[in-house]
């Protein structure tokens, strides 16, 4: 359990704020890597607090760059930078925990903020609100161009959704997902066709005839048999 770093005392799950002391912790980072907090050569504002960002190295494998509001504690990550992140973090993980996926859920602080659509730090467009993976519990805020916005506390939620199987409980969901669109597929194709020809009943020219509608085949047969006694 996280633990206030102005008191010591235990934090609420998924909360950064101190029920005791009211102290912000930043539980995504601590103790995780050594990083350093540099300004922001673009300044990309927070979408929470709208402020500007400033970058974090977190010297993950050299120079690896995120952003992060030092007043909400949110983090903003580029495309393909929060899934580069939490492999780099989490690893050895072969068994989904399905319990303890529900039992981190469970318990969790509600939302911080109210349900919302909020704008990009970069292009300031709206950004869509997206479930992050098979039974994470973080909706996380999503820019098709630019990147993936956090807020305070997900991160860290993230990680142990991590290490309790969540992204391979996600990689099975998915696999799952394209078998049964390859399943409907191929039973689309192996359907017979409404305009098959049945080789039993043969037109004066010798061909046989299509059945797709029967009325229309029996008036059809009939006037052969009249113009052919």
């Amino acid at each position: 359990m996280a633990r206030c770093s102005n008191c010591n005392a235990p934090l609420p799950d998924g909360s950064l704020l101190c029920a005791y002391c009211g102290d912000r912790n930043d539980i995504d980072l601590k103790g995780i890597h050594y990083y350093t907090t540099h300004e922001n050569d673009s300044p990309r504002t927070c979408p929470r607090c709208d402020k500007p960002l400033k970058s974090i190295d977190l010297k993950l494998n050299g120079r690896f760059l995120i952003d992060r509001c030092e007043h909400c504690l949110g983090l903003f990550f580029d495309p393909g930078e929060l899934e580069a992140l939490l492999d780099a973090t989490v690893k050895n993980v072969f068994l989904i925990d399905k319990s303890g996926l529900d039992g981190i859920n469970l318990h969790r602080q509600p939302d911080q903020y109210p349900i919302a659509y909020i704008k990009c730090p970069v292009c300031s467009q709206l950004m869509n609100r997206v479930n992050f993976g098979a039974r994470s519990g973080v909706i996380i805020d999503r820019c098709k161009a630019h990147g993936v916005w956090l807020d305070g506390g997900e991160l860290l939620h993230l990680m142990e959704w991590m290490k309790l199987g969540g992204k391979l409980l996600d990689q099975e969901r998915q696999e799952q997902i394209r078998k049964d669109e390859l399943k409907q597929d191929m039973e689309r194709h192996q359907k017979p066709s409404l305009y098959r020809r049945e080789p039993s009943v043969f037109d004066s020219f010798g061909g046989p005839l299509q059945q797709s509608d029967p009325d229309l085949f029996d008036m059809i047969y009939k006037a052969i048999r009249f113009f052919t006694r």
